[in-house]
């Protein structure tokens, strides 16, 4: 077929103007049917919204269920809150997205005096998504379930039961059990139509959670806020990190304050995940602490009938409790003793617990146990700190002839170092004989620190001045931040600093001279970095500290006086003299170093 180019002008034109016809057309009908659409859902809205209200009017004071059947998943409705309570928790649940909306603690109280409340703030949720129609999907938190009464079960716990029902035929179901005495609650949300409910299986459940200030000091609850948890059989925690992801199954998540916590546990694992934590500043005047979110994804079974059971736990940080928990390793989260620390935990596991329960088993006042406690320390450890004062008291015998070497070197502390480390060897002392037996009681105060700063019985127990052992007892409030200390002063840090002041002043009796002045007025420095480092922490501890102070110093005395025959000992060391000595490899390698500077630095001199 032949055409010339009029006649294709004419096709392109006519195409044109067909492709313009339909398009507008098609246009038009859209615009109708979306403003038809938009119509309906107004009357639909309008109507579920005055049913709702009517609903509610009818059952004032009386117990409401939303029928979901009606259309579909139910996204209108009335909250109704229902409270089941045990022993030791106060349980208030929630038919919108059926879940734990506030949980209060029955034998812990805030710093206010009210019951410890763990939950409770609009923040806090847990949430995951279901598909509910064509292309649409919705939080579960945004849906009303219906509620049935909570029944109480043969063995003691109590069962409460939230069913939300789709148009299909699709049900979610979450049931709670509440245990006599425990502050475990579980959780097993079931599927009905699981397959249609999760996009191949999918469940993406969001945690989220905004602890509330339960301490005075909210700087310190803040600083010692963490989150814990479980990854691949292995326990670890962030504190200052803000954000984690998971790559390996995660069995438990806890958002962790200073003496409580709230658990997450799934007992078929999370696949992977997100974590976040936002701590608030320290000097933030809110009662939030943090908020935390996790977004932890798993898999669900194949099939029409699915579920995922959990567990969540609100609760003390108590050892006890947490140690008889059915979730692996829960007790970790107490901190005592992490990181480069955890060598400590077994000395608090395995012996302070033990002696602190045994002994509080039959005193009543905390104070008193900390005291008997440290004696116990004191008796255990004695051997060692009899070594140490035995050491100062041959220093101290030595040091009119230290003070002659002294005399005869004069400024050459070269010569001086040597011969002073000859006459050590002749006597038979080792100079480092005090130290040692020192440096082996650090890890029993870093135990001590994690001890006394986690022990939740010490919170609210009154000892002399101290009001709370598990915080610092304040005597002075400044009313503005003084560098180093904060806004108080503690009076037990006071006592626990001049009791080492006084230590510090007696061994300088004890010990030779020091011409460093750095090594000279150390031991009076310290002292007084104590007071920045101890005005913060738990009166407890300053408190142990003072007593461990105070047993030292008696020690001293009566070991120095009525103990130690200094005559003795002066005997004792010229009888070493007489022996043929015998040097170690140590002390032939510091004699050929001190001979070698010696050597440099009388080459110096001479040039």
């Amino acid at each position: 077929m032949n055409m010339d180019r009029n006649t294709v002008i004419g096709f392109v034109l006519l195409a044109l103007l067909l492709f313009a016809y339909l398009f507008f057309a098609g246009k038009n009908t859209r615009e109708l049917q979306y403003a038809d659409q938009l119509k309906q859902d107004s009357i639909a809205k309008a109507k579920a919204r005055q049913d709702s209200i009517n609903y509610a009017k009818d059952t004032a004071g009386k117990t409401i269920v939303i029928d979901s059947n009606t259309v579909g998943f139910q996204k209108l409705g009335v909250e109704q809150l229902t409270t089941v309570e045990n022993e030791v928790i106060k349980v208030t649940f929630t038919n919108k997205g059926g879940q734990v909306k506030s949980v209060e603690l029955k034998n812990y109280n805030s710093y206010t005096g009210k019951p410890a409340k763990l939950s409770g703030a609009d923040f806090d949720k847990v949430s995951y998504t279901i598909n509910t129609g064509n292309n649409l999907s919705a939080p579960i938190t945004d849906l009303y379930f219906q509620t049935k009464p909570a029944v109480k079960n043969a063995d003691g716990s109590q069962s409460i039961e939230f069913t939300a029902v789709g148009s299909q035929g699709e049900q979610v179901k979450h049931e709670f059990v509440v245990r006599p005495n425990s502050y475990m609650i579980d959780w097993t949300p079931s599927f009905t139509g699981a397959d249609k409910l999760f996009t191949q299986g999918a469940f993406n459940l969001t945690w989220q959670n905004q602890p509330a200030k339960l301490e005075s000091d909210a700087a310190y609850e803040r600083q010692q806020t963490s989150i814990c948890y479980m990854e691949d059989g292995s326990f670890d925690y962030i504190q200052t990190k803000t954000e984690l992801t998971f790559e390996k199954p995660v069995s438990w998540l806890t958002v962790s304050q200073h003496f409580f916590n709230i658990t997450l546990y799934a007992k078929n694992n999370f696949t992977s995940g997100d974590l976040k934590l936002n701590k608030k500043a320290a000097d933030d005047s809110s009662d939030v602490i943090a908020n935390a979110t996790a977004t932890m994804h798993a898999k669900l079974p194949v099939g029409a009938q699915s579920s995922f059971p959990m567990q969540l736990f609100f609760g003390p940080n108590d050892y006890k409790i947490l140690k008889s928990q059915p979730i692996a390793e829960m007790d970790r989260i107490l901190n005592l003793g992490r990181d480069m620390y955890s060598f400590v935990r077994p000395i608090n596991v395995y012996v302070i617990y033990p002696v602190f329960n045994f002994i509080k088993g039959f005193v009543l006042n905390f104070g008193i146990v900390i005291a008997l406690l440290t004696i116990f320390i004191r008796v255990v450890t004695s051997p060692l700190l009899y070594n140490s004062y035995v050491s100062s008291a041959k220093m101290k015998a030595l040091r009119p002839e230290i003070d002659k070497l002294k005399a005869k070197h004069g400024s050459d502390q070269q010569a001086f170092g040597m011969d002073q480390m000859k006459l050590f060897r002749e006597a038979g002392v080792n100079p480092l004989g005090g130290c040692i037996p020192a440096l082996l009681q650090i890890p029993i105060f870093f135990a001590l620190y994690s001890f006394f700063n986690s022990n939740i019985d010490l919170r609210g127990q009154e000892f002399l001045w101290s009001h709370n052992l598990a915080s610092y007892d304040s005597i002075v409030n400044f009313g503005f931040n003084v560098w180093g200390l904060g806004n108080h002063l503690s009076l037990f840090t006071l006592t626990a600093a001049g009791t080492s002041f006084l230590i510090s002043l007696y061994n300088s009796n004890m010990t030779p001279d020091q011409n460093n002045p750095a090594l000279k007025y150390m031991p009076y420095i310290f002292p007084f970095i104590l007071l920045f480092i101890f005005n913060r922490l738990p009166s407890a501890l300053t408190w142990y500290y003072t007593v461990s102070n105070l047993i030292t110093l008696i020690l001293q005395f009566v070991i120095q006086n009525y103990i130690i025959d200094h005559d003795k000992i002066l005997a004792k060391i010229e009888e070493n003299r007489k022996k043929p000595k015998t040097k170690s490899k140590w002390a032939e390698r510091m004699e050929q170093m001190q001979e070698a500077q010696k050597q440099m630095q009388d080459a110096r001199k001479k040039k």
